[in-house]
């Protein structure tokens, strides 16, 4: 099974995605939207302090009638963020999203610095990709080809 790190570097290079806890819930949906993610990074000095997500938005600002423009991203993270490194096993990365129940983990180095993030959605086309490679070798040695 391979780690992280392959899925990690396979996927196109984009810059990180940040949001700073004093931002408003407007501002950071709005990011989201605009580069189609799901989550953003709450950083303050180089560090994580926690993570903003759609369920987020959708548990503390809208379920609550809160006004997207005028709450702050620090009043509405998730500040306990689950965190992987490029060496963690895609086992292990699946297993961390499993019992904490997220869709996004920060990998970080073993210096703590964030080197990406890696999603639910991250994993599925990981696994799709190996199967669809596993089926067509069956073929093959059914039918002969090999």
């Amino acid at each position: 099974m391979g780690t992280v790190y392959e899925i990690l570097f396979q996927k196109p290079l984009r810059p990180l995605l940040t949001a700073r806890p004093d931002e408003t819930v407007l501002t950071a949906t709005q990011r989201m939207n605009e580069h189609g993610v799901g989550a953003l990074l709450i950083m303050e000095s180089d560090c994580i302090v926690g993570i903003f997500t759609e369920r987020d938005v959708l548990r503390r600002v809208v379920a609550e009638e809160r006004l997207p423009s005028t709450v702050r991203v620090g009043e509405v993270m998730t500040r306990e963020v689950a965190c992987c490194t490029l060496d963690t096993s895609i086992d292990e990365a699946q297993n961390l999203m499993r019992q904490y129940r997220v869709r996004h983990v920060p990998v970080v180095d073993d210096d703590g610095e964030v080197q990406g993030i890696l999603s639910i959605g991250d994993l599925n086309a990981y696994h799709a990709s190996n199967q669809e490679v596993a089926i067509h070798f069956l073929q093959e040695y059914i039918y002969g080809r090999v």
